[in-house]
């Protein structure tokens, strides 16, 4: 009776309708320690910030940071656990009807710790960044979607100033270039940003150059605006943000300002987690943790360089990740330790933020990720 019971709930396990002008809106969790039982999905409403209560996608262990290939129809995410050799997984899903969604394959991370997961923009190549190994790794994407064994794995190797954080490597996100020629890896423990060419055939990188950041910042995630002209660091330990230029023919990132992530006056503790540039590239944001809120920046559009304008409480605590909605109209942030993902307005004309009223709980969220269909 028992397996009968659970064999009609997951048979009848609630999905989704999905009207006009809504989005499919995925989490990703914790659920070691918390009541999360994998990655959740909730219905996005464009016009009005609508944000219902979000039913389970999919059960998994620690899924905690996802990417949707650019096609919408495949979902990917890190398991951050401890499987053979230590190291973590990669999974392909399928995105099926209601947002549910269906395992294609897995991978080994190769090292331990994964945290981060991108897909190139032509959907050819997964990249994945191993925190606790302080290593990149990087699969070949099949015409279903599968990841193909690894097709190259990098391990990072030095220190830094900070005994404590920065004995090792800590490969903390990778992304690709809008051409999809080169990958960012910023890595905390060594203070630099690794730039790695990428083979779209075999799904391969090489490494094709490096930038230092000032020692101890602990470089976390990386942006860039929507033109590939500019890039913005985040920095963890120092908890400010970093202009890059870049060089679109050799991939090369020129350092061109600095500045904190933080309102004047405030106490610098805590530590910052995500940054993410609107899609008018107009405006950046960046969150911070024990601060608790989202720092909001203006873009000149000529030099790149930003403008503070406010920060931003996000009505919650542990701001590990958040996100602007395609449409740019929106952002969604996730409290991790307070269990919760709140809804604020992004004013169009300055980037500022307003609290919309819309907040729903989820357990440990960690990743939020918009589904968009090509």
């Amino acid at each position: 009776m028992k397996i009968f019971v659970l064999l009609l709930s997951a048979f009848f396990s609630p999905v989704l309708s999905i009207k006009a002008g809504e989005s499919l809106v995925y989490f990703g969790t914790y659920t070691r320690g918390a009541e999360s039982k994998g990655i959740y999905v909730s219905n996005f409403n464009d016009e009005t910030g609508g944000l219902p209560d979000p039913v389970l996608a999919v059960a998994a262990d620690n899924p905690s940071f996802l990417t949707l290939a650019p096609s919408g129809q495949t979902l990917y995410a890190v398991s951050e656990i401890s499987g053979e050799g230590g190291a973590g997984l990669v999974s392909a899903y399928r995105v099926l009807d209601g947002g549910k969604l269906e395992l294609i394959n897995q991978q080994s991370s190769g090292g331990a710790g994964p945290c981060y997961v991108s897909v190139s923009p032509d959907g050819k190549v997964l990249a994945l960044a191993n925190y606790g190994g302080g290593s990149v790794a990087s699969y070949r994407i099949t015409d279903t979607g599968a990841l193909s064994e690894t097709a190259s794995f990098i391990q990072h190797t030095g220190s830094s100033v900070n005994a404590k954080r920065q004995a090792g490597p800590h490969a903390h996100s990778i992304n690709f270039s809008s051409d999809s020629r080169f990958a960012y890896a910023a890595d905390l423990g060594v203070d630099r940003v690794f730039i790695y060419s990428v083979d779209p055939s075999t799904g391969k990188l090489a490494l094709a150059g490096e930038t230092k950041v000032d020692p101890g910042s602990g470089p976390r995630h990386f942006s860039f605006r929507p033109d590939g002209k500019f890039a913005y660091l985040i920095n963890e330990m120092t908890l400010k943000m970093t202009v890059f230029a870049v060089d679109r023919d050799s991939g090369a990132l020129t350092a061109i300002q600095s500045l904190s992530t933080l309102p004047e006056g405030a106490e610098a503790e805590g530590s910052t987690a995500e940054v993410v540039c609107h899609p008018s590239g107009k405006f950046l944001y960046g969150s911070n943790r024990g601060h608790d809120s989202i720092v909001v920046y203006a873009i000149d559009a000529e030099t790149g360089k930003l403008e503070y304008l406010e920060n931003e409480s996000i009505r919650g605590k542990t701001p590990r990740n958040f996100v602007v909605s395609p449409c740019g109209k929106w952002l969604l942030a996730a409290g991790q330790q307070s269990g919760n993902v709140t809804v604020f307005e992004v004013d169009q004309e300055t980037g500022e933020l307003t609290f919309s009223g819309t907040e729903i709980k989820v357990a440990a969220p960690v990743c939020i990720r918009f589904r968009v269909e090509k």
